[in-house]
């Protein structure tokens, strides 16, 4: 299964393409949109700063195309600051997609980043968490989103505080976490990522 990565210049792919080929797909790290629009599954993944990844899709026209992707009801992921990019202004600096409602703010912890292995609670049920609630999964980051609508979250982390660990709504599924980091448990969101991209 064809997947695209929408390369916006910033974050470690390679890793992530790796345990996608480990989950049987077939990863393309592209800033064509043309393979963003038709592709099965788009993902917006990696590491980096929402404002200069926002920048990076518009640079190239992958943000015109993942829109176009939702407005047809075709599954886009996010992966850490894809995630964030799903939602829209950041205190990070910027605005994302704003493909779902809600900010990104900065965590109110005293620990700041979250890096490490954390527990994740599911708060309901989740395609892309079937056999995963309750386990732990690798986090890094500094900001999290905050959607509007409470509805969209799947999943929830505690972080001196509760913080957003997964969302899926309609086509749109994201991740705060970091599967290709988070041996078996990473392994199979992954798995159900593109069983997930394959009903969506």
């Amino acid at each position: 299964m064809r997947v695209a990565i929408a390369d916006y210049g910033a974050g470690n792919l390679r890793s992530l393409s790796s345990a996608l080929v480990r989950a049987g797909a077939d990863p393309v790290v592209t800033v064509d949109p043309a393979v963003v629009r038709d592709a099965p599954l788009a993902l917006i993944a990696g590491v980096g700063h929402v404002e200069s990844a926002a920048l990076g899709l518009a640079r190239h026209g992958l943000d015109d195309a993942l829109r176009d992707r939702v407005a047809a009801e075709r599954p886009v992921g996010g992966i850490c600051v894809g995630l964030q990019l799903l939602f829209g202004p950041s205190e990070e600096g910027g605005t994302g997609l704003a493909l779902l409602a809600g900010p990104v703010r900065r965590l109110r912890a005293r620990r700041v980043p979250h890096i490490g292995w954390n527990t994740i609670a599911a708060t309901r049920a989740s395609a892309l968490l079937d056999g995963v609630a309750g386990v732990d999964v690798y986090f890094a980051h500094s900001f999290a989103a905050e959607p509007d609508d409470p509805e969209v979250v799947t999943a929830t982390t505690d972080h001196e505080g509760q913080i957003v660990a997964a969302v899926e709504h309609g086509p749109l599924a994201g991740v705060q976490f970091h599967p290709e980091r988070s041996a078996a448990a990473g392994a199979c969101v992954l798995e159900n990522l593109l069983r997930w991209s394959r009903s969506a």
